[in-house]
């Protein structure tokens, strides 16, 4: 882990190639980054808040947040590979409070939702923590994010989704969207049907959150964040995107706002921008619609939420 001032890094344009991190920070041979975590600049409200660790093998690992608040230049080690993990890596880091869940994806298009009290606080900085979701043969983990967590009976969640999509029918003119509230094999048993009240609806509407849902062949989609059913750490999860060789596996997953945008890059240095809005919301079980075209050899390899700060939804500069 290593800190850094964000006025040390230097500002350019879009198509410039950047300065080198290890001019910036003293990595060492075969280092590299994974995330970089903006932190709260109230430092006294860093010891209500803790960090999520996740790994490429689906391990998870929490910590509290001032364990990480002494760093020196040559930076502080915050999590141990050898023995029967070496291999293994950090691909996410998340700041987190005991009222949020994770959620957890892989390539091959499974996540896990759970509560963060699920992963009990580590006191040391080696351990690679506990297991929070089990891969199957050949799949990693791709992506971690800490969701707002929401009371709601699966019952709830079905009948939000489904008066929600009949919403986006009547506003856009569009045919049924059968695949709005499609069930798949891990769909819980329907159940009885529930008619939500429109205080209830109201009140779930401005607690959910939107996940978009990225695949290397630049097919992307938008689900409700009631899609995704909490449960406990360590299974297998649901699915969160149908993977087939049209669109390939997942490379990102995260929550947006409506007002944001999103940045899609490839490994042929090719950029797009476009607003989150353009993204079809569509169900969690889908294979999402393209959002970037991508050459036959070409794939989407990084993508990042620009959030809209500035006055009447307009970025800062």
């Amino acid at each position: 882990v290593y800190n850094l001032k964000v006025w040390r890094l230097p500002q350019s344009t879009p198509q410039a190639r950047g300065k080198a991190m290890i001019n910036i920070l003293p990595l060492q041979q075969g280092e590299y980054i994974t995330t970089v975590m903006p932190l709260p600049e109230d430092e006294e409200s860093w010891d209500s808040l803790h960090v999520m660790f996740a790994t490429k093998s689906g391990n998870v690992r929490r910590n509290k947040l001032s364990d990480f608040v002494q760093i020196n230049r040559g930076g502080k080690i915050a999590m141990k590979f050898d023995g029967a993990h070496e291999g293994d890596s950090i691909i996410g880091v998340q700041i987190c409070t005991e009222d949020d869940d994770v959620l957890l994806t892989t390539a091959d298009g499974r996540c896990v939702r759970f509560p963060v009290t699920e992963v009990r606080v580590f006191s040391g900085r080696s351990s690679t923590g506990v297991r929070g979701i089990r891969l199957g043969e050949g799949d990693t983990l791709i992506g971690m994010s800490i969701m707002r967590h929401v009371d709601v009976t699966p019952a709830e969640a079905r009948a939000y989704l489904k008066q929600a999509a009949a919403m986006r029918r009547a506003a856009s003119g569009e045919a049924e969207e059968a695949d709005a509230v499609e069930a798949d094999d891990d769909t819980e048993d329907a159940g009885d049907e529930l008619t939500l009240s429109p205080e209830r609806y109201a009140e779930l509407g401005a607690k959910e959150q939107m996940v978009l849902t990225v695949s290397e062949k630049g097919f992307g989609k938008r689900s409700s964040s009631y899609d995704y059913r909490t449960s406990g750490r360590g299974g297998k999860g649901i699915i969160a995107m149908a993977v087939t060789k049209r669109n390939g596996k997942l490379v990102a997953s995260f929550p947006v706002e409506v007002q944001d945008q999103i940045m899609l890059v490839t490994d042929a240095g090719q950029l797009i921008r476009c607003p989150v809005d353009d993204v079809r919301a569509a169900g969690r079980a889908t294979q999402g619609v393209t959002i970037f075209r991508t050459a036959a050899d070409e794939r989407v390899v990084s993508v990042e939420r620009v959030e809209e700060t500035g006055e009447n939804g307009s970025e800062e500069e």
